[in-house]
């Protein structure tokens, strides 16, 4: 088992913990609860889309070259071939001289190879005044352009969203390959913690950890199943830590992961399986324990509700993705000026939390045992390991909650 204090870099720590997670099952799911899924391989169109050269706007296909020079005093003037009607093959070819309606979506003609936008246009009988210029492809989407069969519409390890849904439906996937949702535990411990349902007495706190760090991980895509309270006793620690071990693809332990060596979950990681990192230079959240038990992770986040969030939002979520599939992770972030310097102590990366209010970000500093300064902040800023702080003024990016 690795001593306390040997803090590794939190690149390093995170490298770690995305690299124990295994990607879980996989199976398929009717695509209207693909959403918020992560997808398992890449999905082809069943089909070229557009099926056919189509017009993105209102107005007349043409041959480009018969409208050139083409202006308000001099337009072009192109007789009228005919009309393509919504859902319908163009009947009406177009040769050099010749025009044809196509509305919106509709199929370009044969023989023509731009379209002039209505506005662009003048009707008077079956003449089409063209006054201004189009070149070759204006106005068009091309067969195959949006989506080929050669080439995925989307790519596996992607999260779904709404718009991805609409390109599936779009390429005939009634059923969408996914990831099965990785099941985690939650473990809470201590002997100051009581219900949340309990009024505390002296000495006692409820646990908040337990019900955040769930609805964190609900977010994240993930089963969460909560183990209750344990108190800090070997015997009941390890009966509920196997059973959790046993049911799940994931464990995090909220407490218990204090500065003593002989802290004593992680004394039961290591005699489970082996502690990989105890101590993470970041702040809040130092004595963070990532470790692997029958080749499960199983991460040790501190007690104080802000350094947990912190750590898990940090460290485990890359580790929460890795185990759902997931490639590609656009995180939230506002740009904001931040409106107070924020010291630092070099060597370490610091997450501030902080407020957001007209495009300034102020740091809203306290405890990390503080539960306000969760529900005043819209996020946290980072301090990078070599700065010793932020300036008034600079412009930050904020992680958002």
């Amino acid at each position: 088992m690795s001593l306390f204090l040997k803090t590794i870099p939190v690149a390093d720590a995170v490298r770690i913990a995305a690299g124990i997670a295994r990607p879980v099952s996989t199976g398929e799911i009717p695509l209207e609860e693909a959403e918020g899924r992560v997808l398992a391989r890449d999905v082809y169109p069943d089909i070229d889309i557009p099926g056919f050269d189509r017009s993105t706007v209102d107005g007349y296909a043409v041959v480009a070259s018969d409208t050139a020079g083409a202006g308000e005093a001099i337009p072009s003037i192109l007789s009228l071939a005919g009309d393509v009607r919504m859902g319908e093959e163009a009947s009406s070819g177009v040769r050099e001289g010749y025009c044809v309606y196509v509305p919106t979506g509709g199929e370009v003609p044969p023989g023509a190879d731009a379209i002039v936008m209505i506005e662009d246009c003048e009707l008077l009988g079956d003449q089409v005044l063209v006054k201004r210029p189009v070149g070759k492809g204006e106005n068009i989407v091309r067969k195959g352009e949006d989506f080929s069969r050669e080439r995925p519409a989307l790519r596996a390890g992607m999260r779904l969203r709404p718009s991805d849904c609409g390109v599936l439906a779009a390429v005939g996937c009634t059923h969408v390959p996914v990831f099965s949702l990785p099941r985690v535990g939650v473990i809470s411990t201590g002997n100051e913690l009581v219900g949340i349902s309990e009024v505390p007495g002296r000495g006692k706190v409820r646990d908040s950890n337990g019900p955040m760090i769930a609805a964190y991980l609900r977010r994240c895509g993930c089963r969460a199943t909560l183990y209750g309270i344990v108190p800090d006793e070997r015997a009941a620690l390890q009966a509920v830590l196997e059973r959790a071990l046993e049911e799940n693809d994931a464990v995090l332990l909220s407490g218990g992961s204090s500065k003593d060596e002989r802290d004593l979950t992680a004394a039961l990681i290591g005699e489970l399986g082996e502690v990989l990192v105890h101590g993470i230079a970041i702040a809040p959240g130092k004595p963070t324990i990532i470790g692997r038990c029958r080749g499960k992770p199983v991460i040790g986040l501190p007690g104080h509700p802000a350094s947990a969030l912190v750590v898990l939002d940090r460290i485990g979520r890359p580790l929460l993705s890795a185990l759902a599939g997931e490639i590609q992770r656009v995180e939230c972030t506002a740009t904001a000026v931040l409106a107070t310097s924020i010291p630092s102590a070099r060597g370490r990366e610091d997450y501030v939390r902080v407020r957001i209010r007209e495009g300034k970000a102020f740091p809203v500093f306290g405890k990390s045992g503080l539960l306000n300064t969760l529900a005043d902040s819209d996020g946290m800023v980072r301090v990078p390991a070599g700065s010793e702080g932020l300036e008034a003024g600079t412009v930050v990016e904020v992680i958002l909650w």
